[in-house]
């Protein structure tokens, strides 16, 4: 950080408070306007199945005006309540500092002798189109599907107001309260388990928050409050305006209630905007994995930054690649668009229940509310996701059952990987090398040591890590400078640049023994080019300096960045020289001279096992599924950028 008050002065002149504002207000509207090819696809092509899916069952025995009626009643107020009001306004004020096949299978209406197994192909190569263009990045995919967006959301809340003026002008009425007990009251229990598809109505309305790493809470809220919600609520009153005049077309509903004139044009679109449907997932589970590995509940994998503007704009390949085969596995299995909503609603109503009962431990903890407060927004939220996950549990059988196996196997794989992570590092705490007895062998530690600087990477933040001893122990030598370097996660959104690098000395100075833990909050990304060696090496003569001396560190301003990302190594060479001929330390100067001499980077190459005593279920899991993520996650030293000619590592094995 530059605390030099002209720099800020020359960045600032010129530019008044009121264009600081205007450019922040274009700011948050373009996001607003990127968000809807985002976060929003996946909600705005609802209307293709929602009705569709409600009436598939028995209650399609049912379809007269009040029935749907009541249909577009519970539409309305779930998706005013749940997605309006609990996610708009009080779930996103919480931010911490299978469509496809739906839109692809209209062409069936209008091409009766397409077979399905066309239609699933088409699917399929939609859908290895949209993950292929993942690694675009969040803003030029943005860009390229908010248009397809805008245009879905003017087109179907202008064919909703002609269907309402045309069909049914007093469709409105609907919206009272009163038809949905006359719904429940008439069609009994298939009316109720009819509720699993009114409740996709709003998938997707949990992309909202999980996607708040791309955008911002109040672009969200705007695209949502001014465009979504007013679209969405007009075309499903003019579909159901149109349904009550035309009770036989229950199945096809959306595309029959199309003017004939712009069929093609609207199904175009809704192709389109099918596909951008699954973006909304796509970007939120690249968010999730990268937060779950922050948190050691998930295998560290590469993530790739895809904006300089938006630190959470990110892509992720092995998760990009492994959605795509999942997606293709579920279209070609189920080949059938109700067993997909069955699948989908089941999976949403979990989510949105999880999320209720976690948001109320917000409100009570975090916000400090009352807990009245916390119990009635989990008893009223809580309450209406409760009575929709009744209904869908009831179609199982019928595709439901797809998420709640893979939530499973997931919920388990990174359940036995926290737990064999926790394991080892128990292991490291309780084997490491006492310092008592280090340091009583001198300041050459006992051994020999040699030009160089050696980086020891543990995942203690203190004691000799055991992976020491064991090289010293076989064999008895080091670099002049030791370093043990530990990577931890911390309990904050972010981590400032300034603040990453925490370095500590370990034992006397004579030993040249030091700690640098490499601080990243849960959201912070970890950058490819990020030079660390050089960034550690400046920080370390910071520290020695001012420690002895007490002199205020030296700013950003003292030497000359090479790029974003990284330091000059020969600006650091001049700021030694100029601080050598006046209080420059001459341990700086062994820093230095270490340096030079080249760097070397020591991992432990440990293999977990579970003991001979251990239980059957423990050694499953830790010798077959701990072993394979360990096997195929990404490498510590790829998280520091180390250079392979650097690398050392040492062999171990953890019995746990």
């Amino acid at each position: 950080m530059n605390n030099n008050p002209s720099q800020e002065n020359v960045e600032t002149e010129g530019i008044s408070s009121k264009n600081v504002k205007n450019e922040s207000y274009r700011s948050v509207l373009m996001l607003a306007y990127q968000s809807l090819g985002v976060v929003y696809g996946d909600l705005s092509t609802s209307p293709l199945y929602v009705y569709k899916t409600t009436f598939s069952g028995k209650l399609s025995l049912h379809e007269n005006d009040e029935e749907i009626y009541g249909v577009l009643s519970f539409i309305f107020w779930t998706f005013t309540l749940i997605a309006l009001f609990k996610y708009v306004f009080i779930v996103m004020s919480a931010d911490d500092n299978g469509e496809v096949l739906s839109a692809v299978s209209g062409v069936k209406h209008k091409i009766t002798g397409l077979h399905e197994n066309y239609v699933v192909l088409i699917s399929c190569v939609v859908l290895v189109g949209l993950f292929s263009l993942q690694h675009c990045g969040t803003h030029k995919v943005a860009f390229m599907f908010a248009p397809i967006i805008t245009t879905w959301l003017v087109s179907i809340s202008v064919i909703g107001m002609y269907n309402i003026i045309k069909w049914n002008p007093r469709i409105y009425h609907a919206l009272s309260p009163v038809y949905m007990l006359k719904f429940l009251h008439s069609t009994g229990v298939e009316g109720w388990i009819s509720l699993g598809g009114v409740v996709l109505s709003i998938t997707g309305v949990e992309a909202m928050f999980a996607d708040l790493g791309h955008f911002s809470t109040l672009s969200i809220k705007i695209a949502f409050t001014f465009l979504v919600y007013p679209s969405l609520i007009l075309a499903y009153l003019g579909e159901a305006a149109f349904l009550s005049k035309h009770h036989e077309d229950i199945q096809r509903s959306f595309y029959k209630a199309i003017p004939e004139a712009v069929f093609w044009p609207v199904f175009v679109v809704a192709t389109f905007a099918s596909v951008v449907g699954s973006q909304a997932v796509i970007s939120a589970t690249f968010s999730l994995v990268n937060q779950c590995c922050a948190l050691n509940c998930f295998p560290h994998v590469k993530t790739m930054h895809t904006s300089n503007q938006i630190c959470g704009q990110i892509y992720i390949p092995e998760v990009n690649w492994m959605l795509m085969c999942l997606c293709l596995a579920v279209t070609i299995g189920l080949r059938d668009t109700n067993m997909l909503g069955h699948a989908y609603g089941l999976a949403v109503t979990i989510v949105m229940f999880v999320s209720t009962c976690l948001m109320a431990l917000v409100i009570l903890i975090v916000w400090k509310q009352r807990l009245i407060g916390a119990i009635a927004f989990f008893m009223f939220f809580g309450s209406i996701e409760l009575l929709y996950i009744s209904a869908s549990i009831s179609k199982v059988h019928k595709g439901g059952w797809i998420p709640v196996v893979l939530s499973i196997l997931f919920m388990c794989s990174m359940y036995t990987w926290y737990y064999g992570t926790m394991k080892k590092h128990e292991y490291d705490d309780e084997n490491k090398v006492s310092m008592n007895r280090i340091l009583s062998s001198g300041p050459s530690l006992g051994i020999v040591r040699v030009p160089g600087i050696g980086l020891i990477y543990t995942s203690l933040v203190s004691g000799v890590p055991a992976v020491f001893g064991h090289f010293v122990t076989t064999l008895p030598a080091f670099h002049q400078v030791l370093v043990f370097v530990c990577i931890k996660y911390v309990q904050v959104p972010h981590i400032d640049e300034e603040h990453r690098l925490l370095i500590t000395r370990v034992g006397s100075k004579e030993c040249n023994m030091f700690r640098c833990v490499v601080r990243y909050g849960y959201r912070d990304l970890l950058q490819e080019n990020y030079d660390f060696e050089n960034r550690l090496v400046f920080s370390l003569m910071q520290y020695v300096e001012t420690e002895d001396q007490f002199w205020k560190p030296m700013t950003p301003c003292e030497y000359e960045p090479l790029e974003q990302s990284s330091y000059e190594y020969k600006a650091m060479n001049t700021a030694v020289d100029d601080r050598e001929k006046s209080t420059h330390s001459e341990e700086a100067m062994l820093i230095m001279r270490a340096k030079e001499s080249g760097v070397t980077y020591i991992f432990g190459h440990c293999s977990v096992k579970a003991k001979k005593s251990s239980s059957i279920l423990k050694k499953l899991g830790i010798d077959i599924v701990y072993a394979f993520l360990n096997q195929n996650c990404r490498e510590p030293e790829a998280l520091l950028n180390v250079p392979h000619t650097s690398l050392l590592e040492v062999g171990m094995v953890y019995y746990v």
